[in-house]
């Protein structure tokens, strides 16, 4: 893996006998990220990430290099903050990129009530940087990491992408706002060629192993916070409420794996780069359309496990 350093050239179609494409990751340190760099590679793709690591480590990179073999030569890494517009642009002047998937940002609801300014700052004014770098350099292709948060609290479920669009939070409200930006976009320039994912709740690893969810401090979702307690970090599981509307109380939730998330991601690029599509600016849901209680998730878990998480 090339450190602070990336291979410049790319174009046409992978899997053809023309050059790699090369695709730049922001946030490609973090959970999601990381995963679907690693499909990147396996896919064919030359990946560049960069990420400034306030909440992730290089060691996630250094893991997906280990685990791509081969294909690690087509990865590289630049600690970069997507708001400092300048190292962007820099990025952007080394290589010549065919598309970039945006992942970078913070995405704790929690926090994002507290911190509303911290939110607005990271998520939106890095993400206007990112799309005026990409201007500049004339690449207009991006696949944008969004949110289920952007439906609010759905009435009905299945949820499509035809529901309202009604945010409870400083959080979805910034993915919202990201979405209008794009679609603001592409109505001003047509050759902009937008896909952006709804995520409903991302869970599991890498099957070897070496890459997960393993956040800085307390975690905001079930999933790490059960992880920690079945490896003695955290003394036990707190379900909050048990009259929920749902067959044991407990809340109900979309839970998609990351790896098929990470392949959401490979499919969406593919469209983006099938001329015959008419792309413009579209929103895709990525879920599995099913709910699963926290009580089945933490049950589940201390089955697969041997490990008691609730006390």
């Amino acid at each position: 893996m090339a450190v602070n350093g990336a291979a410049n050239g790319s174009s046409a179609a992978n899997g053809s006998s023309g050059p790699t494409r090369t695709v730049l990751v922001t946030g490609g340190a973090g959970y999601i990220g990381s995963h679907a760099v690693l499909q990147l590679l396996a896919a064919g793709f030359r990946a560049v990430v960069v990420d400034s690591l306030e909440n992730s480590s290089e060691l996630a990179v250094r893991r997906v290099a280990a685990l791509a073999g081969d294909h690690a030569r087509n990865l590289s890494f630049h600690k970069v903050d997507i708001r400092d517009e300048d190292a962007l642009d820099a990025v952007f002047a080394s290589t010549r990129f065919d598309a970039v998937i945006h992942f970078a940002g913070l995405k704790a609801v929690g926090e994002s009530v507290q911190k509303p300014l911290f939110y607005y700052d990271h998520n939106i004014a890095g993400t206007i940087n990112l799309l005026k770098v990409m201007a500049a350099h004339e690449c207009k292709k991006l696949v944008f990491s969004s949110s289920a948060a952007v439906y609010g609290s759905p009435k009905n479920s299945p949820c499509t992408e035809e529901f309202p669009l009604l945010p409870h939070n400083p959080y979805g409200r910034t993915k919202l706002m990201a979405e209008e930006i794009c679609r603001d976009i592409y109505r001003s320039d047509s050759e902009w060629r937008i896909i952006l994912l709804r995520y409903f709740n991302p869970v599991g690893a890498h099957p070897s192993g070496y890459l997960g969810e393993d956040p800085r401090g307390v975690p905001n979702n079930l999933m790490p916070y059960v992880q920690q307690v079945a490896v003695g970090r955290r003394p036990s599981v707190t379900i909050f409420g048990n009259n929920y509307a749902t067959k044991d109380g407990t809340g109900v939730r979309d839970y998609i794996h990351v790896l098929d998330l990470a392949e959401g991601h490979i499919a969406a690029l593919r469209k983006l780069f099938d001329s015959s599509s008419n792309i413009g600016c579209e929103p895709y849901n990525l879920g599995t359309g099913k709910g699963t209680s926290v009580l089945e998730i933490v049950n589940a878990f201390e089955k697969a496990s041997g490990k008691v998480c609730l006390v």
